[in-house]
């Protein structure tokens, strides 16, 4: 399944108004279709149906769609065995979301305003069947093929034409059901040619000019045979930064678990903070620092990137100016393995959520 545009039938819009310095908050619901109505239909007619919730009474010409000045957020939503259902840490996607459109120069959405209409509009949405039910068989791959709720909110500037920064922007937030998102018969990366982000941009933003040099790369990657990209360093070109859409780890033969430190040409990564803290809980030595590609190709016996989509996927091997560096034999590695099982169990609720992480809808 992964990313798809199968969008729910009630998604939230928000636009400022710099007049009186609020946000205006509109409910758009597409249609009534629940869940089961909707998978009786044939192809064609559903189809339509999602063709017509992906419609907007939004403005075509702007500064998102003409220049992509805009930023945008992805967080999941898992049901439980229970049936209950809880966003992951929504707090910190609230804060990275104002610090990308204040980093925009544009009104940042508030925090808590965030964090209440992601909750109602999974209230809605699940009214309507929704949200996928909790499936026992998930817990024998610990959740790596699991479904939940994508919940993507985003900001889209009002029309405007000619270089400038959004005053009135809108916030709209949709959603979809997803699952597993890396695909294919392998889990190599190679390093890129291209650059991400350099010193004094907009690499430490999740804004959607971000994403362009990343869908290249990935593209000519997997054109070549391989799962994923790996930029370096626009400076010294030779200090691994992150992937396409993930931060990156590296567990040396020391048992030192690195990962690049944060800057302003890496994006502070929920996932990679969350990984952190399971893999210190666990009694692991964890560095964020520089880390170059020489290092990993001398000293690395595991590697795995992490992200909202990714969750924490092993990588079996780096390809760099044409040789390999195999990780582990080619098989994911022990302490990935395990972050991942704590990390997908207190999602999924199947192991205690002992950093209360969980937000429950």
């Amino acid at each position: 399944m992964a990313f798809n545009l199968a969008m729910y039938p009630v998604s939230y819009v928000a636009q400022f108004n710099p007049a009186a310095g609020t946000w205006d908050e509109q409910w758009f619901q597409a249609d009534s279709i629940t869940l089961a109505e909707l998978s009786a239909m044939d192809d064609a007619k559903r189809a339509e149906v999602y063709a017509q919730r992906n419609r907007f009474p939004l403005p075509l010409v702007n500064y998102t769609t003409q220049y992509a000045l805009g930023c945008f957020e992805g967080m999941k939503a898992y049901p439980h065995k229970d049936g209950s259902l809880s966003i992951f840490r929504p707090d910190r996607n609230a804060k990275r979301f104002y610090d990308s459109m204040k980093g925009l120069y544009a009104p940042p959405f508030p925090e808590d305003l965030y964090l209440k209409a992601s909750v109602e509009f999974l209230k809605r949405n699940r009214e309507l069947g929704y949200v996928p039910a909790y499936d026992p068989a998930w817990e024998k791959d610990n959740f790596a093929g699991a479904s939940a709720v994508y919940v993507r909110p985003f900001m889209y500037s009002e029309g405007a034409i000619g270089i400038g920064s959004s005053k009135a922007p809108y916030v709209i937030i949709c959603g979809t059901t997803v699952s597993s998102y890396f695909k294919g018969a392998n889990s190599k990366a190679v390093i890129t040619d291209r650059i991400r982000a350099t010193p004094k941009g907009t690499g430490w933003i999740k804004c959607a000019s971000n994403y362009v040099v990343s869908s290249l790369a990935k593209k000519e990657a997997e054109e070549a045979g391989f799962m994923e990209v790996i930029f370096l360093d626009a400076t010294d070109r030779k200090y691994i930064e992150e992937g396409s859409s993930c931060n990156i780890f590296f567990r040396l033969k020391s048992g030192e678990l690195v990962t690049p430190a944060l800057g302003d040409t890496i994006l502070p990564g929920i996932t990679r903070s969350s990984a952190i803290d399971i893999a210190r809980g666990e009694g692991v030595k964890v560095t964020e620092r520089k880390i170059s590609i020489q290092e990993v190709a001398k000293k690395c016996v595991e590697c795995f990137v992490t992200g909202t989509a990714a969750g924490v996927t092993p990588i079996e091997s780096v390809t760099w100016k044409g040789k390999e560096y195999v990780f582990n034999g080619r098989k994911p590695g022990e302490l990935g393995a395990k972050i991942q099982a704590i990390l997908k169990g207190t999602q999924y609720g199947s192991v205690e959520d002992s950093r209360g992480w969980n937000l429950t809808v």
